[in-house]
């Protein structure tokens, strides 16, 4: 029998490596410009590493101050290629500084999507 671990939906399987989360959180008014700014840093250096099995998208909401990050990630070796990158350790070491209300980090299990963490 299988171990509860080892099927537990917070957790990916044997047959899928990946993991899904979202983060959200809202910044001070005067602190979206920085954000911004310092998120794009981190795109640029995404497209200059190409990392493989890291799927990453960043939405500002329509209030103007909050945002969301999806990220997906192949963690076959235990390690993170997003947090790993100067540019993100950049951008995550102030942002609670940046922040109105604190990041908040959930689990996601996929039900189902359509080209959005596909390969």
């Amino acid at each position: 029998m299988a171990s509860r671990a080892a099927t537990s939906p917070m957790r990916p399987t044997r047959k899928d490596r990946t993991v899904k989360h979202m983060v959200s959180y809202t910044l001070k008014p005067d602190r979206v410009a920085e954000n911004e700014r310092l998120a794009r840093a981190v795109y640029d250096a995404l497209r200059e590493a190409r990392p493989t099995g890291l799927r990453y998208a960043t939405f500002r909401l329509g209030d103007g101050v909050s945002f969301v990050h999806i990220v997906a990630h192949e963690e076959a070796d235990g390690a993170n290629a997003l947090t790993a990158l100067p540019a993100f350790q950049a951008f995550a070491a102030g942002v609670k500084d940046r922040c109105a209300s604190p990041p908040v980090r959930v689990e996601l299990n996929e039900i189902g999507s359509y080209g959005f963490f596909d390969r």
